[in-house]
């Protein structure tokens, strides 16, 4: 049993072939992580790269004793985010990209004390206040059409499902990812309509995001998985396969 005070802090990052990306990120999460009076842990799961990318974490580890590595042969975003997140220690655990396609210092906003009371936090590129910042209008207007899709199937109160940038309180991110079954891109909805289903207190939070040209998106091809991925949850809700695996903790209340 680790017998070490918990961190304020986890931040969790899916990486397959993320080689270069990671020795920019990297540096950025850590002078951001140097500035603040709470202590963290940051988990990188390598999901089955053909390229260096557990290398550089593990280099970058020696320096930087808070850094973790997970190595996970299967492929599944859904799947490495899974494993980082039970892995994770923090009274809160964040996920996101290493792209950084959301500026690493606006994770302050999901936190206290700028923002108590919830138990998940969503990035949100479409909620007032938010900004894309350089993105073709095929691929947003893409998106619109996804999230069109996702509230007529699945969950009909969020503008942005699937901005990879989330918040979740330990509590929330033991119960939710242990029922997790979707290991690709539908993961997203799935984890919202089970937090949804169960009560939790969501807020959607207006993040600055910045468009990637080197993004892993297949627009067409993941736009179809995910369809696929939202009616599987929808069949998964029926089955009773959400049932806890543990003892679900009380949500936060309301208001």
């Amino acid at each position: 049993m680790n017998t070490e005070p918990r961190p304020f802090l986890s931040i969790v990052l899916p990486a397959y072939n993320e080689e270069r990306r990671l020795q920019i990120s990297l540096p950025k999460i850590d002078a951001f992580l140097q500035a603040q009076p709470y202590t963290a842990e940051v988990i990188v799961v390598e999901n089955g790269s053909s390229d260096r990318t557990a290398e550089v974490v593990r280099a970058y580890s020696q320096d930087h004793p808070y850094l973790r590595l997970i190595v996970a042969k299967t492929r599944g975003k859904g799947l490495a985010v899974k494993q980082g997140m039970l892995a994770a220690r923090g009274e809160y655990c964040f996920m996101a990209d290493v792209d950084l396609s959301m500026p690493i210092e606006e994770l302050a906003k999901f936190l206290p004390p700028q923002l108590t009371g919830y138990d998940v936090v969503i990035g949100s590129r479409e909620t007032k206040g938010a900004q894309r910042i350089d993105e073709p209008e095929y691929r947003h207007l893409m998106g619109r059409i996804n999230n069109w899709l996702i509230k007529l199937i699945a969950l009909n109160k969020f503008e942005d499902t699937q901005c990879g940038f989330k918040l979740f309180t330990h509590a929330a991110a033991q119960d939710l990812f242990s029922v997790q079954q979707s290991n690709g891109i539908g993961f997203d909805v799935e984890l919202l309509f089970i937090a949804v289903k169960r009560g939790y207190n969501i807020y959607e939070m207006p993040v600055t995001w910045y468009f990637d040209a080197e993004s892993k998106m297949r627009l067409w091809d993941d736009s179809v998985k995910l369809l696929k991925e939202i009616w599987m949850i929808r069949q998964n809700w029926q089955r009773g396969m959400y049932e806890p695996t543990r003892t679900v903790p009380n949500p936060t209340p309301q208001g």
